[in-house]
């Protein structure tokens, strides 16, 4: 009962969440293609536009589970599957089927003929010298599992662990782990009735995989012993009272079984598959939050004509100026007249490099995040673990799919463009405050200027400025720090995946707190900039038509009266501005929260 209350509560958000995939992936087709004219893009976003009611699910009871068959899952079916409670079920397909049977009988036929296979017959790693009694090959995959039971830390966010349970069952979908089909099934059991098994946040060095934290998904559904937690609707629950719910009993692992489940890169893809998933929605706030800070410093939208960047052509680029140039072309606060020069004295010519190089330096970033979703793509539908069985030519192959080095590079890179993105907000916010930069706005963004006791936002920036370097540091690689020794030097080469993707999640969460107080930057400088143009405070009359909705809703989200009287700041001793900063953080954090749902 309390399984079909949570998955019909889902119903509303996942019809929503498939609208927002399909424009999603509408982007990326666009920003694939390569150099469109902003007429051009226009024409498609229409178009497009038209087609999105094909993508939108009506209700929960019609959608079709995601089927898993070891290719062609994308980072948004991941994401239905770990933050949506979507099911997901293994395909029916025969020859699939028969081909994860047939590695499975191929294990058990080497070890009948006494052929020597690493981690079935022989121990692992370092100590994987001696082939193992038949008694002792049982017993191998047990204790593999019991030697791991290791992890530590806080634990993770379910939604990561249903990401890897689901990328761990399509991996081992693949018909080239020596699997049964018991296994799998078993996974997507535990998955579907949403009873998650407790996985913490350290263990792996992302080198024989991520061996802890897959060794307790391992010891869960095979109920190898209760000292294994799983979370459920009413709470946390052993292993064993899992099993009972699913009317399954532990179940005994033959060889290879054990090294299977736990040997590949499933929790750091899965991981980086939220990080992908959350930066897409969150760069797009970024430019929205840019286009705000345009308006207000009354920039010039000759940087962002695609006839300049058909000259550079870099993918990145050209998609950041289009989406600006959408952003902000029909404003009442800037010259629409992409030939006009500045000519007030009292103004640059052109624009600082901030809002000038924005399409530039944020483009790269852009190819930066288009580059990693297609490599954690890949990593979705891969066979990360070892040794892998190819059952045409009847040949085991000992190999290392189980680095996570794809997976690794990829969160760094986007961990360090996290901290640049900021970098960049917090130099148009230090143009924001002060007067010899700003156009004329008051300093600091004072609301009220008949005040002499106010500072305005500058407690707020110094708050900005105290999370910026703690993401620019947090911003270094830790992929080059592996240690050589580990495991007797058999893993000697290692790619901190697993921590490269927790670092990056973290990072992601303090961006959210920088975020939000831009948007308060964001708000306060175009009103006061519509008070210093027109001499009131009807924002809406002249703000860019695409900036108005997120406009709103930041005052939706606050509770707060948009009077067209008074700017959102006006005195600081009228509202608590940290309360401000927190509900806006707090809806950046809900999965359905309004701000990042109206990004495309």
């Amino acid at each position: 009962m309390f399984q079909n209350l949570h998955r019909a509560s889902q119903a509303l958000k996942l019809q929503h969440f498939n609208l927002k995939l399909s424009t999603m992936r509408y982007a990326i087709n666009i920003f694939n293609r390569g150099y469109v004219t902003q007429q051009e893009y226009q024409k498609d976003v229409e178009r497009n536009f038209k087609d999105l009611n094909f993508h939108v699910a009506p209700d929960l009871q019609k959608l079709n589970p995601i089927v898993i068959k070891g290719e062609n899952l994308t980072i948004e079916d991941v994401i239905q599957v770990a933050r949506f409670h979507h099911e997901a079920h293994l395909t029916t397909d025969k020859v699939i089927q028969k081909r994860i049977i047939a590695s499975n009988n191929y294990i058990n036929k080497a070890i009948d003929e006494g052929k020597a296979i690493y981690g079935v017959n022989t121990c692992f790693g370092a100590l994987a010298k001696k082939v193992l009694s038949a008694e002792e090959v049982y017993l191998l995959q047990k204790n593999l599992i019991w030697d791991h039971k290791c992890s530590i830390g806080k634990k993770l966010p379910t939604e990561h662990v249903r990401a890897s349970m689901l990328i761990r069952a399509n991996a081992l979908t693949r018909g080239v782990s020596g699997i049964r089909l018991e296994l799998i099934e078993r996974i997507l059991k535990f998955l579907n009735a949403d009873l998650i098994p407790v996985v913490r946040q350290y263990g792996s060095i992302g080198a024989s995989g991520d061996l802890i934290p897959l060794a307790q998904i391992a010891g869960a559904i095979t109920g190898l012993d209760p000292s294994f937690k799983v979370t459920s609707l009413i709470g946390e629950i052993d292993a064993h009272s899992a099993l009972e719910k699913l009317g399954l009993k532990p179940i005994k692992l033959g060889p290879k079984e054990g090294l299977a489940l736990m040997n590949g890169t499933s929790f750091s893809t899965g991981i980086a598959t939220q990080c992908i998933y959350e930066v897409d929605r969150l760069f797009s706030l970024v430019l929205h939050v840019h286009s705000f800070f345009i308006q207000a410093l009354q920039g010039s939208i000759q940087a962002f004509d695609p006839f300049v960047h058909k000259h550079k052509p870099h993918k990145g680029q050209i998609w950041v100026a289009n989406k600006i140039f959408d952003l902000i072309n029909d404003s009442k606060f800037l010259d629409d007249k992409v030939s006009s020069m500045k000519e007030d004295g009292s103004k640059l010519v052109q624009d600082r490099y901030s809002i000038r190089c924005l399409p530039q330096y944020l483009g790269l970033i852009a190819d930066i995040i288009a580059q990693a979703r297609k490599r954690i793509e890949i990593e979705i539908n891969a066979v990360t673990d070892n040794p892998l069985i190819d059952i045409d030519r009847q040949m085991i192959f000992h190999q290392g799919n189980f680095l996570g080095q794809s997976d690794a590079i990829s969160m760094d890179q986007i961990r360090h463009s996290l901290g640049l993105i900021v970098k960049h907000i917090d130099t148009q916010i230090a143009l924001l405050v002060a007067p010899e930069f700003n156009n004329n706005l008051p300093a600091s963004l004072l609301g009220n200027p008949k005040t002499n006791i106010s500072v305005g936002l500058k407690g707020l920036q110094l708050c900005a400025n105290s999370i910026m370097p703690i993401l620019l540091h947090q911003g270094n690689p830790i992929t080059h720090l592996y240690p050589t020794h580990a495991e007797q030097y058999n893993q000697n080469i290692n790619s901190q995946s697993f921590a490269s993707a927790n670092l990056t999640w973290n990072s992601i969460e303090i961006m959210k707190h920088y975020l939000a107080i831009a948007l308060i930057f964001a708000v306060q400088s175009i009103e006061l900039r519509t008070f210093a143009e027109f001499q009131n405070y009807n924002v809406r009359a002249y703000l860019s038509s695409k900036s108005i909705p997120l406009y709103k809703t930041i005052y939706e989200i606050l509770g707060c009266e948009m009077s067209g009287k008074k700017p959102l700041i006006r005195n600081g001793y009228e509202q608590p501005l940290d309360s401000y900063v927190h509900k806006i953080i707090n809806d950046l954090n809900d999965p359905n929260g309004s701000i990042l749902n109206l990004m495309v």
